[in-house]
């Protein structure tokens, strides 16, 4: 293993979102894009999986809200008109939260174009999920597109096209689906979840409760005599049994499958189940009604066929959804006694099989009841183990690894994705007394370098923190392969944009990196530049600067003087120089970084490119317009050459080119170009993505500079109001939204709306920038002026105006693609 986290001096992009906490960019060919503006969903096309039990019974009053919810036409579900009407069913597990989704979507399926069931207990899942439109509606372009890239044509098709259905189930966190709600507006979004919580501000919610007495009985009665006449006996035993097992559906389906099984009178069933003698105590929970029912259920399959059993407790620790047959092969002694135990699960509505029946699915609660009950069958090699399945599990997933992401193949891909849910739901539920093991480190450092590689790195965390304890446990703190780990998990963390957990593990990574593998070694040196990073990104110039100084020196005597990493940290370093403000030292660093980057790499490598960019910047920052134009024009025109015109990287060329041509006041270049660049980014990037927030607020920025305050100030507001629920309320890109706007408002002569703007911004800044940050001593400076302009208003013989012109907005540094 190598020390990973060495960030390329270049980077390609185009948005895919897959989370509420973080965003990624992924490369989409124009003839891609094209496509999917251009294919159109054939007649009823989606995908919905298949229902455990096929049955259905009663929540007409719930599907009733649901319609109206998002369609418009119910109170319960009043959304803002520019947002996508979207619906939330929130529930206890086993309550029929999925099921109703399922029948929604089944009973409207005529009113979509599309329909598509993604599974959204994670950010992957839902990427998976929607890689799967595009493999479904254009095969063609799926085999020549990354997972991500996939992701993106569905996007891209979703954002060109009307009238679809998106079902979000099993959500876990609700801030997952903020980029989809908030850049998805053409169709409807119904979500599942066990969460009540964190959905006031996306979406109206029905909470789901337990099935009324008549439609438990309804539903039981159905599932246990499957389409016989049912006499007033059977009806009332049913009853009581409903009643019994807490009308919780799922409870009521796995009853009703096993009574069909076995023909049990449903009275003996319920005595069996000894709920009778519990009638006195609280009502049991979901988790030990389910237990209560395989108590009876379990021990009749393991008379039946024993695999079966095997087969159920090693699908508890795997992901719920999408358990390929061909991954519980290993666990059978052949494939037809695979097929007949889960055939015998499926029987007793243990499991659901996909539509293509490949693949099975497992209901969570199952899942959860089956992780922590104990098991009395001894394991293969003669112990007792508290986790029963777990072996197995992670035994089917090791065995249907594919090979090492370093020398993947392309067809290696698919297998890749779909195993990938599997290794994070292992190392999700590792048990505290679970032994560690070498095998089981290496499949999750497996698994988290195939997403590395594909841009997906804040999503490795879990992962990640698993083959860091299973290294920890078993090479010991310092070994190389531990260090690489802690390293790695770092990285997750600092792309998430977790600093807190990441300088510290950076930290203790190069102190151990220093002592194990000495002052020079280049992952030592990696390590060193990886902890400067953070530093920056967290504000902290005054240990990330000679951190990168020490780094660039070691790496100029290690590597040589034109190493790809020795170019890296020389651009970092002039990077972390300009953003400290000292031009001096950041332009010939960035002129010979270029200068070597030219002679390397070539005149039009996209190191070069962002090279030549960079510079180009710290000259605009200097004020040096007349070095800065002509760098910035001949670097968008190699940009669109070689990258293409709307490739993220050619954006920011083309932002910078407009700011500069801002600050030489030709605002007649520079609108337009805001323009067309806010115009290509909301396209390719989306609505709420951080380079789409910069270009609104610039283009807003020079509206106000050619004194164009009423298209100014609508666009600073939804900047602001933008960057507060993308960004978070003192993110530093807020604070620069909030100065501007209130700045906006003082020139218009508003003072009642921009002093308490900018009293807000000033604390802001204080408390997160410092108390002499320049944006700290700008927004400082603004305060003080709009103070002094009122209390001129309140004393006419003053000579200050009441509208300052001396307002100072606090701007973006230009855009660096680093």
């Amino acid at each position: 293993m190598n020390v990973s986290g060495e960030r390329p001096i270049g980077a390609e992009s185009i948005q895919v979102a897959v989370s509420g906490d973080n965003t990624r960019v992924v490369v989409l060919p124009r003839d891609a894009v094209e496509s999917a503006l251009e294919v159109k969903a054939p007649a009823q096309a989606g995908y919905l999986p298949r229902s455990t039990s096929g049955v259905f019974v009663g929540r007409e009053a719930e599907l009733s809200v649901l319609r109206d919810s998002l369609t418009g036409g119910g109170s319960a579900a009043v959304v803002q008109p520019q947002r996508t009407p979207a619906q939330t069913i929130s529930g206890l597990g086993g309550v029929g939260k999925s099921a109703l989704a399922l029948h929604y979507a089944t009973r409207y399926r005529s009113h979509y174009t599309l329909v598509w069931w993604i599974t959204a207990d994670s950010p992957e899942s839902i990427l998976t999920s929607l890689a799967g439109i595009t493999q479904r509606l254009c095969p063609q372009s799926a085999q020549k597109l990354e997972p991500d890239q996939q992701a993106a044509w569905a996007i891209t098709w979703l954002q060109a096209h009307p009238d679809w259905l998106l079902i979000f189930d099993n959500v876990e966190d609700p801030g997952h689906l903020g980029p989809y709600l908030g850049t998805l507006a053409g169709g409807h979004h119904l979500a599942t979840s066990r969460r009540a919580t964190g959905w006031q501000a996306l979406a109206p919610m029905v909470s789901l409760g337990l099935l009324p007495s008549d439609e438990a009985t309804d539903l039981l009665c159905t599932i246990a005599f499957q389409g016989a006449a049912v006499n007033r006996e059977q009806r009332e035993a049913a009853k009581r049994l409903a009643h019994a097992l807490g009308h919780l559906p799922l409870a009521l389906e796995q009853a009703g499958a096993y009574a069909h099984r076995t023909g049990i009178d449903l009275d003996i069933y319920r005595a069996h189940l000894a709920f009778v003698l519990n009638e006195n105590r609280d009502a049991p929970t979901p988790e030990q009604t389910i237990a209560r029912i395989w108590d009876h259920t379990l021990n009749t399959i393991t008379d039946r066929d024993p695999l079966a059993v095997t087969l159920l407790q090693a699908m508890a620790w795997l992901a719920p959804d999408n358990i390929p047959r061909t991954l519980l092969e290993c666990l059978a002694p052949h494939t037809i006694a695979l097929s007949n135990a889960l055939g015998e699960l499926h029987a007793y509505n243990m499991i659901g099989f996909t539509t293509d029946r490949q693949s099975v699915t497992v209901h969570r609660l199952v899942q959860t009841v089956l992780r922590t009950r104990t098991s009395a069958r001894p394991h293969n090699d003669g112990t007792n183990p508290t986790a029963p399945g777990r072996a197995d599990a992670e035994r089917a997933v090791r065995n249907a690894l594919p090979s090492a992401y370093q020398g993947l193949h392309p067809d290696d891909t698919a297998a890749w994705e779909g195993l990938l849910p599997h290794i994070l739901a292992l190392a999700e539920t590792t048990p505290t007394d679970d032994a560690p093991s070498a095998d089981t480190a290496n499949t999750y450092y497996q698994g988290a370098q195939y997403l590395y590689h594909q841009g997906r790195d804040a999503h490795t965390i879990a992962l990640r923190t698993a083959a860091l304890a299973q290294c920890e446990q078993v090479l010991g703190d310092t070994h190389p392969n531990t260090l690489t780990s802690r390293n790695n998990l770092a990285g997750a963390y600092q792309d998430a944009g977790d600093l807190e957990q990441a300088i510290p593990l950076y930290e203790a990574t190069l102190a151990q990196c220093e002592q194990v593998l000495g002052d020079t070694h280049p992952n030592t040196l990696t390590s060193r530049n990886n902890l400067a990073g953070a530093y920056q990104v967290a504000g902290d110039l005054e240990r990330a600067i000679p951190l990168l100084e020490a780094t660039l020196a070691q790496r100029e005597q290690v590597l040589g003087d034109t190493h790809p990493n020795t170019l890296t940290s020389r651009n970092n370093l002039a990077g972390a120089y300009q953003v400290a403000g000292d031009m001096e030292r950041a332009i010939p660093l960035l002129e010979a970084t270029l200068a070597q980057c030219e002679q390397v790499l070539g005149d039009t490598h996209p190191d070069t490119l962002t090279s030549r960019n960079n510079l180009a910047g710290a000259y605009q920052m200097a004020g040096d317009l007349e070095r800065a134009n002509p760098l910035l024009e001949a670097t968008l025109a190699q940009c669109e050459q070689v990258l293409g015109d709307t490739h993220p990287n050619t954006l920011t060329s083309r932002n910078n080119l407009a700011g500069a041509y801002q600050d030489a006041g030709d605002m007649e270049q520079a609108i337009p170009l805001y323009e067309a660049t806010l115009a290509q980014r909301e396209q390719v990037l989306g609505d709420t993505h951080p380079n789409t927030l910069t270009s609104r607020n610039n283009l807003a920025g020079a509206y106000r500079d050619a004194g164009d305050l009423e298209r100014a100030i609508p666009l600073y507001e939804a900047a602001l109001a933008q960057c507060e629920q993308v960004l978070g309320d003192t993110h530093p890109d807020t604070l620069i939204s909030r100065n501007n706007l209130a700045g906006a408002y003082q020139m218009a002569g508003d003072l009642e709306r921009a002093i308490p703007l900018l009293e807000a911004t000033l604390a802001q800044c204080e408390q997160v920038l410092g108390d002499t940050h320049p944006n700290t001593l700008i927004s400082r400076n603004n305060l003080a002026r709009a103070r002094k302009a009122a209390a001129a208003v309140q004393q006419p013989d003053t000579a200050t105006p009441a509208t300052d012109p001396d307002h100072q907005p606090l701007s973006d540094t230009p855009e660096q693609p680093v």
